[in-house]
């Protein structure tokens, strides 16, 4: 009798355990289904980038990874993102060497802008030519030492061309018209502080200084220049308004043949001489030729020298340094 009532008891302790193991398998399964048809999404870092930065706001690990590859555990997304937000990744994770790279070119202090050497401040009413007249060729002979003196000219600190506006406006045109037919003007002197005057005169004085001759005065005493007029104790250079200058190829910079240098001190450098040729005597009136239009006169012993007719300031000598 006791034997029949423990068998009964084992039948439905059997039946219990074999109802509760069903009931387990069939959540397991459930649950199973629902891992695998709804991905949970993990809150990130990239979940919080905003749209321009190619991953949308809130945004699964799934939805912003490659074929599910690229973004186990999240670390790669996190990284790449962090990459192009110019972040460190967090710890645990090996930033690429690209990321590295990137990220030392940042700490590092961008070096300072390189910028071009100041001018000076002129005085009111003058002009850098090459500003205004970006156009013309420019050979600044006294801020170097290729000249009669054979040394920087005192004054000339850079190798710029400095006018009164109004010289400025009537050179433009003049460089203008040759232009027309493929030249430009090359200047070789404008303003000239009165330093530079008063160097001139301490060079003459100093009859043993003679290293330019051969090149600039070979037939002249240097003592007799400012008597023969080929060097003046008042320079109307030091107004604002001369200008020493020639016409050259506006494409190569090579300056026309005019039958003598610059600066040379000699009866070839005059208007009118017999000396040169017919080439070289046209090649002068075409520089004569546009500068008279333009409202300048010639100095009739220096084929390169002229004045603006109304000069600005045509009794006023300024003195500040050509820089």
């Amino acid at each position: 009798m006791k034997f029949r009532k423990r068998g009964k008891n084992l039948q439905l302790s059997a039946l219990l355990l074999a109802l509760a193991l069903s009931a387990c398998g069939n959540d397991a399964e459930g649950a199973g289904t629902d891992a695998s048809t709804s991905p949970v999404s993990i809150p990130t870092a990239s979940s919080n980038i905003p749209e321009a930065q190619g991953v949308e706001e809130g945004a699964s690990i799934e939805e912003t990874g490659e074929s599910g590859s690229a973004t186990d555990s999240g670390m790669g997304s996190e990284a790449e993102s962090q990459q192009e937000l110019g972040t460190e990744p967090e710890l645990g994770t090996q930033p690429s060497l690209e990321t590295k790279q990137s990220l030392e070119s940042q700490q590092q202090p961008s070096p300072p802008p390189v910028s071009s050497p100041a001018r000076g401040v002129l005085p009111d009413g003058f002009v850098y030519l090459d500003e205004y007249i970006p156009d013309a060729l420019f050979e600044i002979r006294y801020a170097s030492d290729y000249n009669f003196v054979g040394a920087v000219v005192d004054g000339y600190k850079a190798p710029v061309a400095i006018a009164t506006e109004e010289a400025a406006q009537a050179l433009l045109g003049a460089n203008e018209e040759l232009k027309q037919s493929g030249y430009a003007l090359l200047i070789y002197d404008a303003y000239r502080p009165t330093k530079a005057v008063a160097h001139f005169i301490r060079w003459a004085a100093d009859v043993e200084d003679t290293a330019m001759k051969d090149v600039f005065y070979p037939d002249v005493d240097k003592s007799q220049v400012f008597k023969l007029g080929y060097v003046a104790s008042k320079s109307g250079h030091s107004r604002g308004s001369t200008i020493d200058l020639t016409v050259a190829d506006a494409d190569t910079g090579v300056p026309l043949d005019m039958g003598g240098p610059y600066d040379f001190f000699g009866d070839i450098s005059s208007h009118g001489t017999k000396k040169i040729s017919a080439e070289q005597t046209a090649n002068r009136e075409l520089l004569k030729n546009a500068m008279v239009r333009h409202g300048f006169k010639l100095y009739n012993k220096e084929w390169w020298h002229y004045t603006l007719k109304d000069e600005p300031y045509p009794k006023k000598y300024f003195d500040f340094d050509v820089e």
